[in-house]
């Protein structure tokens, strides 16, 4: 169908290999309308904008090389104009090099391209969609944080349909003009200038503005914005809409107030809608999981000084009496317990009562925000008209050229072009998982390289800082070896992951681009999953090794476990490694949002400051819009793609280590309030416009989402149970400090430091002669380890004790429970809510039927119509034939 639909659009508008005639755009001098949308005539809107240098004027002296590229752009620009788009070219007024090509598309054009790329366009005055306020008889609320209705009006809602020239009477068409809007315009002409061919050779077709942009033979392709977005147009006509959007969305006086979805939708599009749709619904349910985690952290804070286990290690009495053996085979020493008191008190904070219940909500309000915004999306859909978006999406230009297989399509038993057999198309998929295998393996070996750091440099650190706590060194109250260790490890990951992330993004490219998707949503999607593999693998497995491996397999002092066979495995801190998880949580997702918004904010700033000082030298010259607007940064097809990404990055660490951290929604949402101001200032001010696309959904982010929020429940349980010391502390205080394990009458934490650190005998050291240094505290007979062992002369000296099989069992059951609980929670939930609520779903029936019976009705009165004429023409040729034979 696409096929014969482009023979349509060829025969309407001219052939496009056979032509021989060039047909050049006219050149026009700039008219010293600065705000100008229009040709110099002030009739044909500009609706799209390409830039390239001058040939003759290029200092160089590849002259055969700029006739080639010449050649090919003249080609470019004369099949353009045979497929019935207006150019009119204009020198540039800052450097005269460069040349403005504006493109306009007429409405012949227009209509043609609009009913091939099935757009729905506007039938009649719809009076269905009326909203109601999120909060309820809130209204004086409301009112503060909406934006002003009578700044940014509402938009005029309609009923829809696909396009159709041949019933073009049905739709709403009361100025030629304003039918299609700025972005419906731009996205035509695009799609126009996607397929337009400039070279065939060797049966081989090249087109497309994109191979031009990135060849050089173009140096840009972008619509224009309405506006300068610090201040209104002089022209009357301009919608200003730029300006609206920077002054009541990216303006930081703005920051408290709901984003104007329908004018970014569009502005921008309905891709780019959806996307600050998502972010801001996201940041609403934020606050909720923020004002809970931040209760359970003040609740901690709080309780802190009632730690008994922590007032234990910093007894000197206590932890200063108890000797810890060597952590490492040379150079490290025997330490005291107490030089661990800060790190102590601090893991008190987190490791309470309240992460628990944390976690336990964060499993469930994970599932409410996924339920209410597949709901919130399916809203979107109708009030932008996505609905049956999937039946509107054309092939990308990109697989339409590699089409040269015939097969038969199961369905319609016809003909159909394929890029490559189904032989080819498994060879692909082989090599692209195999090339995503290859890179995930490098982020494993990158992250075994930070194990080996850490594991060489604690015996650094344990040689070098002080063995013990004398109270008065502010430096050796916080930097124990364990600490620096952490901090270290933690800083050189972030540094690898970022490096890493820069060299993965480019090759993900290329292996997708291999792959050949049919369309841009599924070219999308491809990459999506790709690109969050390895983000996976590459910001969380650090993580994951702290949680779930650090401290787990580290044997015992006589018995060590060698890593490799040469690096003794790291072990824990006495109360566990929740703290330096904590830590490297902090250092990664701390850093990321700091270090993007940033990147964010200076990048785009600082290129455009240096373009405009390279551009303008002596008096300042008036310039047109284009040129203004060719002097911001572009932001590229995949630059929503990275702000999703980043988004679903920290989506992640704010779910699935949130029982180590409960402050990471909080710190998230400080961090979206901020990026959705930084993505709104840096999109109105930094960059061109983007050509808008339409979206149904956020795509392949979905299932990601709830693939982590699945997840999410395990992990947390495992943290609580095998990371932290809950569990083995209240296997303490309700079996074995009391009789027949203790020897309190009481239930108590008291003893549970003595209790949960084993002894083991100095004379077993198997390494003694191979340098332990024992002279720095003494000569000790014996040493504490963290582990449940019986101690040395018991019939099963280190051998697990019966405290640890409680231990594990206890913390079995925890998760067994802990997982079944959520997810049933979750499962009713998901089916409780459902994903289309039902006066959504009243409306789409409704419109759908309105619609139908208005083109239903329309057609009937045209085949009345019809008939008429045709009835009076009969019945007037039977007057003419009878009346002779009357008389």
């Amino acid at each position: 169908m696409l096929e014969n639909f482009d023979q349509m659009v060829l025969s309407s508008f001219g052939t496009l290999e056979s032509q021989q005639d060039l047909r050049s755009p006219q050149f026009e001098e700039f008219n010293g309308k600065p705000d100008s949308l229009f040709f110099n005539d002030g009739q044909r809107r500009i609706d799209f904008v390409l830039v390239y240098e001058d040939e003759s004027r290029k200092e160089t002296n590849k002259k055969a090389y700029n006739e080639k590229q010449r050649k090919k752009r003249q080609a470019y620009e004369s099949n353009l104009i045979h497929d019935g788009l207006e150019l009119e070219a204009t020198r540039s007024v800052l450097d005269d090099r460069l040349v403005f090509v504006k493109v306009h598309a007429p409405w012949e054009v227009l209509c043609t391209y609009a009913e091939l790329m099935h757009i729905k366009l506007p039938l009649k005055p719809n009076d269905l969609k009326t909203r109601s306020s999120a909060f309820g008889n809130f209204a004086w609320f409301s009112k503060v944080l909406q934006v002003d209705e009578s700044i940014i009006k509402p938009e005029q809602e309609f009923f829809t349909a696909p396009f159709e020239k041949n019933r073009m009477n049905d739709f709403y068409i009361r100025d030629k003009d304003t039918f299609f809007n700025a972005a419906t315009r731009s996205r035509i002409v695009y799609f126009i200038l996607s397929r337009i061919k400039y070279q065939v050779r060797e049966n081989v077709k090249k087109f497309g503005i994109n191979k031009l942009v990135s060849s050089g033979i173009y140096k840009a392709a972008f619509p224009l914005h309405d506006c300068k977005f610090s201040c209104p147009s002089d022209d009357f006509s301009c919608p200003n809409e730029r300006h609206l959007l920077y002054m009541e969305w990216a303006h930081p006086r703005s920051i408290y107030k709901k984003q104007p979805l329908d004018l970014i939708r569009k502005y921008y599009g309905e891709k780019i809608g959806i996307y600050f749709a998502w972010l801001g619904y996201y940041t609403q349910m934020l606050v909720l999981a923020a004002v809970v985690g931040l209760a359970c952290f003040l609740y901690g804070y709080v309780n802190r000084n009632n730690c008994t286990w922590s007032k234990e290690v910093c007894d000197p009495n206590i932890g200063g009496n108890i000797i810890m053996c060597p952590q490492c085979d040379n150079l490290c020493p025997f330490w005291k317990l107490n030089i661990t008191c800060e790190s102590s008190q601090k893991l008190c904070i987190f490791d309470s009562f309240g992460t628990l219940v944390f976690a336990v909500f964060m499993g469930i309000w994970v599932t409410l925000f996924l339920e209410f915004w597949k709901r919130r999306q399916a809203e979107l859909e109708y009030e932008w008209d996505t609905v049956e978006l999937q039946q509107e999406e054309q092939p990308r230009p990109e697989y339409e050229a590699r089409c040269t297989h015939v097969v038969i399509n199961e369905i319609t038993q016809e003909e159909e072009r394929v890029p490559f057999t189904t032989w080819g198309k498994c060879i692909r998929a082989v090599l692209c998982a195999s090339a995503v295998l290859f890179w995930i393996l490098l982020i494993i070996a990158s992250v075994i390289g930070i194990i080996v750091y850490r594991l060489s440099v604690f015996i650094v650190f344990s040689a070098k800082l002080p063995k013990t706590f004398n109270g008065t060194d502010p430096i050796q109250k916080y930097l124990t070896p364990q600490t620096a260790t952490s901090i270290t490890a933690s800083l050189i990951s972030f540094v690898i992951i970022m490096i890493l992330n820069i060299i993965y993004e480019k090759v993900a490219i290329m292996i997708t681009n291999f792959e050949l998707p049919r369309t841009q949503t599924d070219y999308e999607n491809s990459l999506t999953m790709k690109m969050f593999l390895f983000q996976f693998v590459n910001y969380y497995s650090s993580c994951f090794y702290i949680a779930f491996f650090k401290g787990k397999f580290v044997g015992y002092p006589g018995e060590p476990v060698y890593w490799l066979g040469k690096y003794r495995n790291e072990e824990c801190d006495p109360g566990g490694c929740l703290f330096e998880l904590t830590t490297q949580l902090t250092i990664i997702m701390g850093g990321k949002a700091i270090l993007n918004n940033i990147q964010e904010v200076l990048l785009p700033w600082v290129k455009n400051l240096i373009g405009r000082c390279r551009t303008v030298s002596g008096s300042e010259k008036i310039s047109p819009r284009w040129e203004q607007d060719y002097h911001l940064q572009l932001m590229g097809r995949l630059g929503l793609f990275y702000e999703y990404l980043e988004m679903i990055i920290q989506f992640g660490f704010v779910t699935l280590f949130v029982a180590s951290f409960p402050l990471a929604p909080l710190l998230a949402l400080v961090n979206n309030i901020l990026e959705i101001r930084v993505d709104a200032w840096k999109m109105t001010t930094q960059y061109r416009r983007i050509v808008p696309e339409k979206a149904q959904d956020i795509g392949a982010w979905q299932p990601i989402m709830q693939g982590i929020a699945i997840l999410a429940v395990v992990t947390n349980a495992m943290i609580i149970a095998f990371t932290s010391d809950m569990i083995p502390r209240l296997v303490y205080y309700w079996s074995f400090s009391v009789p027949p394990y203790g020897n309190h009458t009481y239930y108590t934490m008291e003893g549970y430091i003595n209790n949960t650190l084993s002894i083991f005998n100095v004379a077993d050291f198997k390494n003694r002669s191979k340098g332990n240094p024992y002279s720095g505290l003494g000569d000790h007979i014996t040493c504490r380890y963290r582990d449940f062992r019986y101690p040395p002369g018991h019939p099963q000296e280190y051998k697990h004790n019966i405290y640890y099989w409680h231990v594990i069992a206890a913390k079995l059951a925890f998760i067994i429970v802990m997982e079944h609980i959520i997810y049933s929670v979750k499962f009713f939930l998901s089916y409780a809510i459902p994903d289309v609520s039902k006066i959504t779903k009243s409306k789409i029936k409704r419109e759908k039927y309105l619609t139908q019976k208005l083109l239903h009705e329309n057609h009937l009165k045209d085949m009345t119509k019809n008939l008429g004429v045709i009835a009076e023409s009969i019945i007037g040729a039977t007057d003419t034939s009878l009346r002779p034979k009357v008389e």
